[in-house]
């Protein structure tokens, strides 16, 4: 299973969500969209998923904790106590066992990130 978790802004848009995972994704076949569970009912990320035709995951707070980004931003850091959200949340759905496939890639207007994650878990 392949996940692409997002960090983002409020004022991120579809097309903010669309060129971060473009730029993460490689070409690669996505199983499901994960992000932090108070931003999953975001308009622009629930139409992605839509257009997408994909299941989103909600990941809980617990849940990043001990997860190892390999990114790291101050204000993922500050306000989610993570290096960074999408590839927290990508990893941490993927499993346990999961793999860092893509790390951080930022949207072209910086109001969203991408990850991909492989893993076991669903």
């Amino acid at each position: 299973m392949i996940v692409a978790g997002f960090g983002f802004r409020k004022s991120a848009t579809v097309e903010s969500l669309e060129s971060a995972l473009a730029k993460a994704r490689g070409g690669r076949t996505i199983d499901c969209l994960a992000t932090a569970a108070d931003k999953a009912d975001h308009a622009a990320f629930q139409a992605l998923a839509a257009q997408m035709g994909l299941p989103i995951r909600r990941v809980n707070p617990d849940a990043i904790h001990g997860v190892h980004p390999v990114t790291h931003s101050e204000y993922s850091k500050t306000h989610r106590d993570t290096g960074s959200l999408s590839e927290a949340t990508a990893l941490a759905m993927a499993g346990t066992q999961a793999r860092l496939l893509a790390a951080r890639s930022i949207s072209d207007d910086r109001l969203a990130t991408c990850a991909l994650a492989q893993g076991d878990d669903t």
